[in-house]
């Protein structure tokens, strides 16, 4: 569960320094440009080191940089606490004039305040261990192996790279698969891969999947992921009336209802793979509205009962903002392109009447400046 996040020269973030108090559930308001979206970006960049992507053009670009300030030091850092365990981890990026991609500045990983490695340009040094040279247009972080089942290093990998970090874009959910994978992109453009996957790694997760889907669809009855080829699976999907059975391939249902597959494979995921982290933009989008609430709410549900899972959400939907609390609402603002994004928890701020009113007016923006 992430305690804190630190951004620093990242797009619209200067000195964003966010603390969590435990929530496993967050909220995060704020209008168009005010930064809800790049803060799921830069976890993305930290995930995207974790899965093997480590050389700096592969995670980040010079216009990433906020203000276009390539002379300012880039830094991301998170603390996170594993099985009672605070990890904190930090990288710094550098763009030298002339060079053609980021350099690495700094890096670190401490477990508990106690340094696992830590890097000063190429110099990477083990704690009571050796220290080497890696490449300094390489994160170190995917590099670095430490022996032992219970490296910590490997335990931190693992957690960001299993995360959850999507915004999807329903026609391009795929139907069909070639491979396992447990490691959704972006756009979920690779949704049959990430079913197959957890399907085969819990099959228990199937009687979740089920579950939820008869719950936000009445007239579904059940799923398969039929093999069609050598190698392929394709997603088929069975409603019923009466006595009459309908059966369908996922690519032929409605944008909405390819959400609610995503929130079923999530929810599996989390309760029988997790807990898990996940920030998910916008995942209302294409929902009705008699939906929305229900969807949340078993989203919220399901990482509080985890423990320590957590998801994020961006919303402009009134019935997804209803779901939640003051004090586990975070408001993103900027009072222009030209300044840095502020937060502040809705909790700590003082709004008059109903919130939903307070954001159509747009005061909420006002008071939290």
């Amino acid at each position: 569960m992430i305690q804190r996040i630190y951004i620093h020269n990242y797009r619209c973030f200067e000195n964003f320094d966010l603390k969590i108090e435990d929530e496993s559930s967050v909220l995060v308001l704020g209008r168009n440009g005010s930064g809800k979206s790049s803060l799921g970006s830069a976890l993305r960049i930290i995930q995207n080191i974790a899965r093997g992507n480590n050389r700096t053009r592969q995670v980040l670009k010079k216009a990433d940089f906020a203000f276009d300030r390539t002379d300012v030091p880039m830094r991301i850092e998170m603390s996170v606490v594993l099985d009672g365990d605070v990890f904190d981890f930090g990288v710094s990026f550098e763009y030298p004039e002339n060079f053609k991609e980021a350099k690495i500045a700094e890096e670190f990983l401490r477990v508990n305040g106690k340094p696992i490695y830590s890097r000063n340009e190429a110099d990477v040094n083990l704690a009571n261990g050796p220290t080497f040279l890696v490449d300094w247009h390489v994160v170190a972080l995917p590099v670095v192996q430490i022996r032992g089942a219970n490296s910590p290093i490997e335990k931190f990998r693992k957690w960001i790279a299993k995360a959850v970090l999507i915004s999807p874009i329903p026609p391009d959910i795929t139907e069909e698969s070639e491979i396992d994978s447990l490691e959704p992109t972006k756009r979920v453009s690779n949704f049959a891969d990430w079913f197959s996957g957890v399907l085969s790694e819990f099959p228990a997760t199937y009687s979740t999947i089920e579950s939820f889907l008869k719950r936000i669809m009445p007239d579904f009855l059940d799923f398969q992921n039929k093999t069609v080829g050598e190698s392929t699976k394709r997603i088929i999907v069975r409603f019923e009336q009466g006595e009459k059975i309908y059966a369908t391939s996922l690519s032929r249902l409605s944008d909405g209802e390819k959400i609610f597959f995503v929130t079923a494979v999530l929810l599996a995921a989390n309760k029988h793979l997790g807990p898990m982290l996940c920030f998910w933009d916008e995942p209302d989008n294409y929902v009705a509205l008699s939906e929305v609430g229900h969807m949340i709410a078993e989203l919220r549900k399901s990482f509080k009962q985890s423990g320590t899972g957590q998801i994020f959400i961006t919303s402009h939907n009134p019935e997804s903002i209803r779901k939640f609390t003051d004090g586990s609402t975070l408001c993103l603002t900027r009072s222009s392109h030209l300044e840095p994004t502020r937060s502040s928890w809705l909790a700590d701020i003082g709004y008059d009447g109903d919130l939903i009113n307070t954001l159509i007016r747009d005061d909420l923006s006002n008071v939290s400046e």
